[in-house]
């Protein structure tokens, strides 16, 4: 199992920098042979399940993932998404934090637990470091991208 986070900030209003992180679709953009989308289409909230597939033909497999907690930001106050990730090849969850941060801008907090059962544990550092380095240029060209 590997944990990580990572920290962003952008010259956004809050609920425009959650609106970007959480069009869920947009998320499959910088990663290859990777497709986002929810289900149900739509708004999100309490159970959305949001499916990355990654691979080709055979080779694909769904991360399924389920909203637990959908806070969005309000005024000042932080918005928080959790996901719990459910699928048979990757698990754990991810949680995403939108708040006021120097300058009015806002701060981005993405943490993350993946863990890959197909994996040994001595993979773990390769995981979180891959994972940080995949979900910040996925967090980087969200908050870019209106």
């Amino acid at each position: 199992m590997a944990t990580f986070s990572l920290e962003r900030t952008a010259p956004l209003p809050l609920d425009e920098a959650w609106r970007r992180l959480t069009r869920w679709e947009r998320h499959g953009d910088t990663v290859p042979l990777t497709r986002v989308f929810a289900e149900p289409p739509g708004p999100s909230g309490p159970g959305t399940v949001v499916v990355a597939r990654t691979g080709a033909g055979p080779l694909a497999f769904d991360d399924r993932m389920e909203v637990t907690v959908w806070r969005p930001p309000l005024d000042d106050a932080p918005g928080l998404c959790r996901l719990e990730k459910r699928g048979r090849v990757v698990r754990g969850w991810a949680e995403i934090e939108v708040r006021r941060g120097p300058g009015g801008r806002a701060r981005v907090e993405w943490r993350e637990e993946l863990d890959v059962p197909l994996l040994p544990a001595a993979f773990d550092g390769v995981l979180g470091r891959s994972g940080r380095y995949v979900f910040g240029r996925t967090v980087n060209h969200l908050l870019r991208q209106p």
